[in-house]
């Protein structure tokens, strides 16, 4: 193998460098936006901005943290330029799948752990095939080879982080919570400079510990006079800050929280520049040096890097082109929006769509916390739980629902997840300990939500779920990463340039199908848009909107059931698989809806008291037409999955007949609540009674079948229990078209009395 071909893979190494800084941002870009973003401190474009300015000035801080890639891990000077470059690409495809994965379906995850444990993965399959190649004639153990402590001290971090971050936060928000109340306006003017004070000091020592120490242009005696004067800084920072915040408090009316908020958005996106950088393009450059130095050398391909082991100051310019592709990264990339999407759900304040379900394990974590604090109440006095229950009573839900563009969470919250997210991490890199960003800004996070009682009855068990899947995967990153990174290498040095070859292809292909993935993840995300009355103040209004929102659900049963008939007509698992999936669609859909009924029920005054009792029967009618839909598809996918008999031929005329029936009435209650017009439905009440009559005659049909044992017993129960779905479909949606009359003749009503008021 020519050395011409190291050339080519140190630019495909670049490549891989560009590629990685795209889905490294999209992953992380949630640690410091959410905060912002989720109270809404600010215009997007203006939160952008500012996190855009924090990267570019973090990507300068950077230059000390490129060592971890080039001699963390593993010992460079026991490798050859080949060696190395085999590992170097290994991991960066590892890197580029793994976070694209994540990103894919909206799951942050650390960028430090997946380097570090694909730097691992790759170093040890290099390692272990030079000791089997060397026969015994190599006295080196796997152990002299590999840098152990450093990818221990990452698995330790893991723990670490979680615990300390949650509870941190968990208290943090809890006492600032008890100091402001949610109604915290009056109160910031009384004592909020000095609570800003704390803060606005807490970041400034944030922006410190984690900067000065890798910025490429800090001197040495910079860096030691800030360390050795800390206090000193903090002091003065904390007392200037109090003094500005009260004059902003007392003579400008300005509400504090928003700049300590900014400013905390952009000490974390400085971090995450300054720290994740190296996860990016640290591995590619290394490539680089290794390959520079090779080729300066007399024998390239087997002189070892020794020289990747001493200290190199990396070129700002370069840090600012990366930071540059990160800053356009984090402007276009739908995917980042997909990973901030996921912690802002399980921080919303208010109640709404879950994006999580619940499972056996969040249900007995949520059981298990709400005894111990029903045990807990024995020791407080009721006069203290009396107090503390009234500072943390959360906002009126009146006046939460009526407001437009409501916010996840407050700027109490946000600032607390920006101050103690900066303080553990300052804390712990001063103190040398391993914690990861991305772990404690995400925990924290959870940690104030819960404290701030957004995990109440009627969401705990789907956020916990929520949680546990995200600490899941952050434990799979290490484990996949170091399997993905040892099968890379071990293909590439036994295979060389065809196993690379196929690795690009596989590598490849697999983003190609996350992108698709992701698509469709949009696709219906948008489809649930659809359905969003957040603002929509007018109760009247808001009934007419939930027809047009029932005319979509309608149609997209309508669709499924076509779809599903023919399937199962077929027998084809495939399409019957699709519409399963198309079924916990529709199920959120019809969830979506009643919850804008309850919505729409607050809305309405007392003396619409007739037209609230008849509106509110649309969710009984919507839950039936759902479980209806859900029931019917299940069981003809279970039916035919399990490889049972197909349908009779004569079932199948049958059913063709009921299908017929059954779509002809969705389709024109469809079409009656598009119109929204008061509809004499004599017409669909004909065709339902004839489709009463069918399935009559086709019952006492199927009886014969069964006593002459020509239907076996599930093929029985599946076709009555499709004709029996579709009867009762039938008559719920005879009856949302008697709501729908009466609503719409109240309304009516109501419109001609405000013209004979207004007339007068």
């Amino acid at each position: 193998m020519g050395i011409e071909i190291f050339f080519i893979a140190v630019g495909i190494l670049i490549f891989f460098a560009i590629m990685d800084l795209i889905v490294g941002v999209s992953n992380d870009a949630s640690n410091f936006l959410n905060s912002s973003i989720g109270s809404k401190v600010a215009p997007y474009h203006v939160i952008m901005i500012i996190a855009s300015l924090g990267i570019l000035a973090g990507v300068t801080f950077s230059s000390g943290m490129m060592e971890v890639a080039r001699k963390g891990i593993f010992h460079p000077q026991f490798f050859t330029m080949p060696e190395l470059i085999t590992i170097f690409i290994a991991v960066m495809v590892s890197d580029v799948l793994l976070l694209d994965l994540f990103n894919t379906h909206g799951l942050p995850t650390s960028t430090t752990v997946s380097i570090v444990f694909e730097l691992l993965g790759a170093a040890v399959a290099v390692s272990v095939i030079k000791i089997a190649a060397a026969n015994g004639t190599d006295t080196m153990s796997l152990g002299e080879y590999i840098n152990t402590g450093k990818a221990l001290m990452i698995a330790g971090g893991i723990l670490l982080s979680i615990i300390v971050a949650f509870i941190g936060g968990a208290i943090a928000q809890f006492i600032s919570r008890l100091i402001f109340t949610f109604d915290y306006q009056q109160r910031l003017k009384r004592y909020g400079a000095l609570w800003g004070g704390v803060a606005m000091s807490v970041i400034t020592f944030f922006i410190l510990v984690k900067g000065s120490k890798g910025a490429s242009f800090m001197t040495e005696e910079a860096i030691t006079w800030i360390m050795a004067h800390t206090l000193l800084i903090m002091f003065y920072i904390f007392a200037v800050s109090a003094v500005i915040f009260q004059i902003l408090l007392t003579f400008f009316n300005v509400n504090i929280l928003k700049p300590i908020v900014l400013i905390g958005t952009f000490a974390l996106a400085m971090a995450f520049a300054a720290n994740d950088l190296v996860n990016f393009i640290g591995v590619p450059m290394a490539g680089l040096h290794a390959y520079t130095t090779a080729m300066a050398s007399a024998d390239p391909l087997n002189i070892t890097m020794g020289a990747l082991s001493k200290k190199v100051q990396s070129q700002t310019f370069l840090l600012l082109i990366a930071g540059a592709i990160m800053v356009i990264t984090l402007w276009i990339s739908k995917k980042a929006k997909s990973v901030r999407e996921t912690e802002l759900s399980l921080g919303n304040q208010d109640e709404g769509i879950e994006r999580f379900e619940s499972i056996w394990l969040s249900r007995s974590i949520v059981s298990m916390v709400d005894s111990i604090f029903g045990s807990l109440k024995v020791f407080f006095p009721e006069s203290f739980r009396k107090f503390v229950s009234r500072r943390l009573k959360p906002r009126n839900p009146e006046t939460v629902m009526k407001q437009d563009d409501q916010p996840s969470f407050d700027l109490i919250r946000a600032s607390v997840n920006l101050m103690v997210a900066s303080a553990v991490v300052s804390y712990a890199t001063s103190m040398k300990l391993p914690l990861s960003t991305t772990y404690v800004t995400f925990m924290v996070s959870m940690g104030s939500s819960f404290s701030d009682q957004a995990w109440g009855r009627e969401s705990a068990v789907y956020r916990v779920t929520g949680v546990l899947t995200v600490i899941g995967g952050w434990f799979m990153t290490a484990f996949i990463a170091f399997v993905t990174a040892f099968i890379f290498a071990s293909v590439i040095s036994y295979f060389q340039v065809p196993g690379a070859i196929i690795i690009f292809i596989l590598a490849g292909f697999v983003i190609w199908k996350n992108k698709q993935k992701h698509e469709d993840r949009i696709k219906e995300k948008e489809d649930i848009k659809i359905f969003n009355m957040k603002k929509i103040t007018d109760s009247h209004m808001a009934i007419m909107n939930t027809f047009e929102h029932l005319a979509h659900f309608l149609q997209e049963i309508r669709e499924s059931f076509d779809v599903t008939f023919d399937a199962l007509f077929e027998e084809n698992v495939d399409l019957l698989a699709k519409e399963r999936k198309k079924s916990k669609h529709i199920q959120l859909s019809a969830n979506i809806i009643m919850a804008n009924v309850f919505k729409v029920l607050r809305l309405q005054n007392k003396k619409d008291a007739n037209i609230s009792y008849k509106y509110a029967q649309t969710i009984r009618r919507l839950q039936k037409l759902s479980d209806g839909h859900r029931d019917t598809v299940t069981r003809a996918y279970i039916h035919i999955g399990n490889k049972h008999n197909g349908l009779l031929d004569i079932q199948i005329e049958e059913l063709k007949k009921i299908k017929i029936c059954i779509l002809d009435i969705l389709l024109k209650v469809e079409m009656s609540f598009n119109k929204k017009e008061i509809v004499d439905y004599q017409n669909i009440i004909d065709q339902y009674m004839y489709m009463r009559e069918l399935a009559d005659h086709f019952n006492q049909d199927q009886i014969e079948r069964i006593r002459s044992e020509e239907s076996k017993t599930r093929l029985s129960i599946l076709f009555y229990a499709i004709v029996g779905n579709c009867l009762m479909m039938a008559k719920q949606n005879i009856k949302l078209l008697e709501i729908f009359n009466e609503s719409f003749k109240f309304d009516k009503e109501l419109s001609n009395t405000y013209m004979t008021i207004d007339s007068q």
